[in-house]
C-alpha cells in the first residue's frame, strides 16, 4: 500500500459502495469502510473479491494493493479520511444527518463526496456548517468498471483535490457548470429511455428489438464519440455547421415526434414482459456477469491506439 496516497472512507457499502471500495483498493489506497448493517460490514471483504478480480484484469500493473479496514462506527471510519465517499440511500434527511455527524469527527480539510444520482448539491448541503466541503461525485454503475464521475461543488480547491484523486484511479471526470437534477449522464440516459418506453407503449417495436437497435446502432457509435460529435461527422466535410444548415429542420421534426409516455400499469406490464423475453431465463446475477465481461473487453479495446 502506498502510504502517500490520501485515506479514503467509504460510507454505505451496498452495490455502489462495494464498487468504490474495490476501485480504491485496486489502486493502492487505504479504505476505511462503514455501513449501518452489521451483516453488510461482515461480508464486505468477501463481496470485494469479484470486482477486485475484474480490476486486476484491467490494471495488471497495479502490484501494490491497498488495505481494507471495516469499522464498527461511522466516527471511526471517517476519523482520518481525506475523502469521504458517501453512498447512503437516496433520502435527503438521511444524507443531511450523515453529513452533520461526519463534519463533527473528520479533519476540517476532508472532502465529503456524495455519489447521489437523484439530488443536487443545494439539496444536500443546506444544513452543513461548512458546505464547501461537500461535492457531488456521481459515478455510473458499476463505478469500478464504468469510468465516468460527474463533479459539482462550490469550492474550487476541494473540487481540484477530488478530481486528482479520481483521475489517479483512472476515472474520467466531467464538471457541471451549474447543478442539475440527474447531473449530465442520467439526464441523457433518461431522455433515451423515455423514448424507448414510448416506442413500446405505442406498439412501434418490442423491448428486445428496441434494445438490439440501440446496442447495434447508436450505442456502438456512442461508445467512441459523443452525441454532438456524431452530428459533426454527419455533416461531412462541412461538419456541424453544414448539418445544422441542411438537416437541422429534419432533426426538429424528429424532436417534435418524440413521446412523453406514462408508466401506467399496462405499460409497466409490457416492459416487464419484454425484459423477461430478452433475459431468456437468465438471472440478474448472470446478466450482470455478462455485462461486466463485455464492459471489460470494451474498456480494453478503447485503450488501443487508432
Amino acid at each position: 500500500m502506498d502510504m502517500s496516497k490520501p485515506a479514503i472512507a467509504v460510507i454505505g457499502c451496498g452495490l455502489i459502495g462495494e464498487s468504490w471500495s474495490a476501485l480504491f483498493l485496486a489502486h493502492g489506497y487505504e479504505v476505511h469502510a462503514w455501513d449501518p448493517d452489521v451483516q453488510v460490514r461482515g461480508r464486505l471483504a468477501e463481496r470485494l473479491q469479484r470486482p477486485l478480480a475484474q480490476l486486476a484484469t484491467l490494471y495488471p500493473k497495479n502490484t501494490v494493493p491497498g488495505r481494507l479496514r471495516v469499522h464498527d462506527t461511522l466516527a471511526e471510519a471517517v476519523a482520518r479520511a481525506d475523502l469521504v465517499q458517501e453512498n447512503a440511500p437516496e433520502r435527503v434527511p438521511l444524507k443531511r444527518a450523515l453529513y452533520s455527524e461526519i463534519e463533527g469527527v473528520t479533519p476540517s480539510s476532508a472532502i465529503i463526496a456524495s455519489s447521489s444520482s437523484a439530488f443536487t448539491w443545494s439539496q444536500l448541503s443546506t444544513e452543513m456548517h461548512t458546505p464547501g466541503r461537500l461535492i457531488t461525485a456521481h459515478p455510473f454503475n458499476p463505478p469500478h468498471l464504468v469510468p465516468l464521475v460527474e463533479l459539482y461543488g462550490v469550492d474550487p480547491e476541494a473540487l481540484g483535490r477530488a478530481d486528482a484523486i479520481y483521475r489517479d484511479i483512472h476515472r474520467e471526470t466531467v464538471r457541471l457548470k451549474k447543478e442539475a437534477i440527474g447531473h449530465i449522464a442520467n439526464r441523457l440516459a433518461s431522455a433515451l429511455w423515455r423514448e424507448a418506453v414510448h416506442l413500446v407503449a405505442e406498439g412501434i417495436a418490442d423491448v428486445t428489438d428496441i434494445d438490439a437497435a440501440l446496442v447495434n446502432g447508436p450505442g456502438l457509435r456512442w461508445s467512441v464519440i459523443g452525441a454532438h460529435m456524431v452530428y459533426h461527422l454527419a455533416g461531412g466535410e462541412g461538419g456541424i455547421e453544414h448539418y445544422l444548415d441542411h438537416l437541422g429542420p429534419s432533426q426538429e421534426r424528429r424532436w417534435e415526434a418524440l413521446g412523453s409516455p406514462r408508466l401506467t400499469q399496462e405499460v409497466c406490464a409490457q416492459l416487464i414482459a419484454g425484459i423477461a423475453e430478452e433475459a431468456a431465463g437468465r438471472s440478474v446475477a448472470e446478466l450482470e456477469r455478462a455485462r461486466d465481461a463485455r464492459l471489460i473487453r470494451m474498456i480494453q479495446a478503447r485503450r488501443d491506439e487508432v
